[in-house]
């Protein structure tokens, strides 16, 4: 067989897909049929999904992915897909340091910056960011609607979301909790510890 005819020669079926997502075999075939995932049909009609097609959706739905499925990857390497990371703070000097350090330790990243509640939607949308690391004090805007229209719109990708906030409360950090956020640090953040977190989620060493 030729390296050619071997390039790709790894596919799953959506049954597989099912079992590698922990859902339904229905379910798989719905995130096909609607767009979601890409796939392919067998001249029978049969939906047939790429590994690296099935890693870039389970990335972007916030899923563990299998490190079988990684191995599968056509471009197993820190290449196959740049990390995109939307830093959204309005204190610019914390901003800038934080993105200088998080870009040294992840050279391959692809970073962005945003500095008000408006620059981060219109940033989210059009970058699609693996990661947001997210002020929820920015000014004129309400932190916690940001996240949750963040979290739970398929417009934005469905990132990983950290918060960085002075905000004190418990119930604001409960109310992100609920939303999927994994990781909440409250001001003056070790930055290192930031960077921890976002390859933590990332699945980067």
């Amino acid at each position: 067989m030729s390296k050619k005819s071997d390039e790709k020669s790894v596919v799953y079926s959506a049954l597989e897909v099912a079992r590698i997502c922990g859902v339904v075999n229905q379910t798989s075939i719905n995130w096909i049929k609607n767009g979601h995932l890409k796939a392919f049909k067998t001249p029978g009609g049969q939906f047939r999904v790429y590994p690296d097609d099935l890693v870039e959706f389970m990335k972007m739905r916030g899923m563990r992915i299998p490190e079988e499925v990684v191995a599968q990857c056509k471009n197993n390497s820190k290449e196959t897909k740049k990390i995109k990371i939307l830093f959204v703070d309005d204190d610019e000097s914390f901003n800038n340091v934080s993105v200088s350090l998080l870009q040294k330790s992840l050279p391959d990243a692809e970073i962005y910056q945003a500095y008000d509640g408006f620059e981060a939607g219109s940033m989210a949308v059009k970058k699609m960011p693996d990661c947001l690391i997210l002020d929820l004090s920015l000014p004129g805007v309400d932190g916690i609607k940001i996240c949750r229209t963040i979290s739970t719109s398929d417009a934005f990708g469905k990132p990983q979301i950290i918060i960085v906030t002075a905000m004190e409360d418990e119930e604001t950090e409960k109310t992100c909790r609920d939303l999927g956020v994994k990781y909440y640090f409250r001001k003056p953040v070790f930055i290192p510890e930031l960077v921890t977190a976002v390859k933590e989620l990332m699945s980067v060493e």
